[in-house]
């Protein structure tokens, strides 16, 4: 959806509950879909994955995994505004969740990664990430005898590739979904499931247009928008989606983040400017919609939002195998 699209999806929505005078809650219903539970996992290549996720020999440093990143017992993320890589460096973005990512049309939030394969490879080989490099990585799980056995028996080949490691990761990835929110009960017919203030907030996000880009079963992550359409943003702004298409065009785009979980995601946008849900809200209303809420509608929407919380990943964690006397150790001070 386009800017113009969006503000007329916002404009009709406002119409619509002016002629209604009062806003049905189950209007919107059909623009939502309840968090389905993981589905078709291989659970031989899921289980490795995770043990992939959590291990920080991936990384040049030995100390920096997936889950420093997008930290299960945290939403998924960091709650940084950018995040640490390699010798303390700043990273350049917001770490978004890995929460409910598979629903994602793609991944990072310019989309240069068309899927959770193809971006678990990213972080692995940036320098001011993880500064490995794909060989060395394979060069260490291949010097680690209890992982050589279990990408045979996974993957039923004698050699490791990174083709194997990244697919491992993304089945993973796959299942770390939450299901079960307040509003996904709400959704499936528990009438009480939301408070009055809830459901006020659940209007207006409706009424006002928030609904144009946050929709789906994971209210974001299925477009690319302006950051700044009434008003210009004033924080970082790097080229987003441009840097991907080449298009002017497409120059302060970035991926419509999901709302599933965001009360845990702080802090919030592609800069982490936002440190609260309210303040999120404000800018959001001001700069997107040309809206000022109130602070009872604030209030009321950030509610609203906090019934997106679903339940989060359960499992053991994994005990990683040991190093063999043949593994590089790692070097994070050099």
């Amino acid at each position: 959806m386009n800017v113009k699209s969006m503000l007329a999806v916002a404009a009709v929505a406002a119409a619509g509950m002016a002629a209604m005078g009062v806003a049905s809650a189950d209007q919107f219903r059909s623009l939502y879909a309840p968090i389905a539970p993981p589905q078709s996992i291989d659970l031989g290549k899921a289980e490795l994955g995770k043990k992939l996720f959590f291990d920080p020999r991936l990384s040049k440093s030995g100390f920096i995994s997936c889950n420093s990143c997008h930290n299960l017992s945290r939403g998924g993320s960091d709650n940084l505004s950018t995040s640490i890589g390699d010798k303390w460096q700043q990273g350049p973005i917001n770490s978004p969740t890995v929460l409910n990512s598979s629903l994602n049309l793609a991944q990072f939030w310019d989309g240069r990664a068309a899927d959770l394969k193809e971006q678990a490879g990213g972080p692995i080989a940036n320098p001011a990430e993880m500064a490995f490099s794909h060989t060395l990585a394979i060069d260490v799980l291949e010097s680690i005898p209890a992982y050589v056995r279990e990408f045979k028996l996974v993957f039923k080949k004698d050699k490791i590739d990174i083709d194997q490691v990244t697919e491992a990761i993304a089945e993973f990835e796959k299942t770390l979904v939450t299901p079960n929110s307040r509003f996904d009960q709400w959704l499936l017919g528990k009438t009480d499931a939301l408070t009055k203030d809830e459901l006020a907030g659940y209007r207006l996000f409706n009424e006002s247009g928030c609904v144009a880009c946050h929709n789906g079963p994971n209210l974001g992550g299925n477009s690319f928008q302006k950051m700044g359409v009434v008003e210009p943003y004033k924080g970082n702004m790097p080229d987003g989606r441009a840097a991907v298409t080449g298009k002017d065009a497409d120059r302060f785009n970035f991926k419509v983040p999901t709302l599933r979980n965001v009360e845990l995601t702080y802090p919030y946008f592609h800069d982490g400017a936002a440190n609260t849900l309210t303040e999120a809200v404000d800018i959001m209303g001001r700069l997107q919609l040309g809206k000022r809420f109130t602070k009872e509608e604030n209030d009321q929407i950030v509610a609203f939002l906090k019934t997106l919380t679903g339940d989060q990943p359960q499992f053991m964690l994994p005990i990683l195998p040991p190093s063999s006397d043949q593994t590089p150790r790692p070097k994070p001070f050099n």
